[in-house]
């Protein structure tokens, strides 16, 4: 200000010369780092990983370093190009908070191959959502159009007409007092697809707060629940064709440690009876 470096408190008046440097962030770049993985299966063709929550899948804005991107060269050395050189072998991806499993392309006939079949909407996806409320069918599916908030750009809305077709199936598995655990199959990938989708049923995943999950959950007698620090979403199952042989694929993940605590000490402040029966098929 005025020729002179400005101290922080300094309050702007009429007549002053501000000068402003813009420093150029550095390129991102897809490089190789030692971070461990959880590899379901792979071959030579492709991978199928269990991402966990809080890990972004490749560079971008907010995110240069620890990604699974970074995770992925450092143990296959190349991937596939098709995507572009930030996102090497990535055919799909999952949320920064979801967790579970995810395909990966070795190499470029693999990639485009994969693609078709997520184009073509061939390959099941299986997620399971813990929700906030009682859904009161069994099951029933959402198809409500997804969009970009226009209001905050970090959010996706089921309010515009205009956004892309998207469809999710669900299935009650259990029901706790105010909670449903819920099975998805996804027949799109819009962005935030499942998290919108419930919200806008006014069931939001918990530990969302993004889309209207509070803060702090509370068991029986108002009791606080500790803070999760994550969406109790996961990427539970995937099946699809494999690229090379044609042969069906399917890997599943089993519900990570932090959710199946979580669901532990749920049912145990509801004063509610076991739902290992219900998750059999994911533990």
């Amino acid at each position: 200000v005025n020729g002179a470096p400005a101290r922080r408190a300094h309050r702007v008046a009429a007549g002053e010369a501000i000068e402003i440097a813009i420093v150029p962030r550095p390129p991102l770049a897809a490089v190789p780092e030692a971070i461990p993985l959880d590899v379901l299966y792979e071959d030579d063709d492709l991978a199928v990983v269990n991402k966990p929550a809080g890990m972004v899948v490749h560079a971008g804005a907010g995110a240069a370093h620890g990604t699974l991107v970074n995770a992925l060269l450092h143990r296959y050395g190349s991937l596939s190009g098709a995507s572009g050189a930030l996102r090497p072998g990535i055919v799909h991806r999952l949320d920064r908070g979801t967790s579970g499993v995810l395909v990966i392309a070795r190499n470029d006939l693999a990639h485009r191959k994969l693609a078709e079949q997520f184009r073509a909407r061939l390959v099941e996806k299986t997620y399971l959502p813990l929700v906030h409320g009682r859904l009161e069918r069994d099951r029933g599916t959402i198809a409500l159009p997804i969009a970009r908030d226009l209001r905050r750009r970090t959010r996706m809305t089921a309010r515009r007409r205009e956004g892309r077709e998207a469809r999710t199936d669900w299935r009650v598995l259990a029901r706790l007092d105010g909670f449903t655990l819920v099975e998805v199959a996804l027949h799109t990938g819009r962005t935030h697809q499942i998290r919108v989708h419930f919200s806008a049923l006014r069931h939001p995943v918990v530990g969302d707060a993004l889309y209207g999950a509070p803060r702090e959950v509370r068991g029986g007698k108002g009791v606080a629940l500790p803070p999760l620090g994550r969406n109790f979403l996961h990427a539970a199952r995937i099946r699809f064709l494999h690229p090379r042989t044609g042969a069906p694929v399917e890997v599943r993940a089993a519900l990570p440690q932090e959710l199946r605590e979580y669901l532990d000490r749920l049912v145990a402040a509801l004063g509610a009876s076991s739902i290992d029966a219900a998750l059999q098929a994911y533990i």
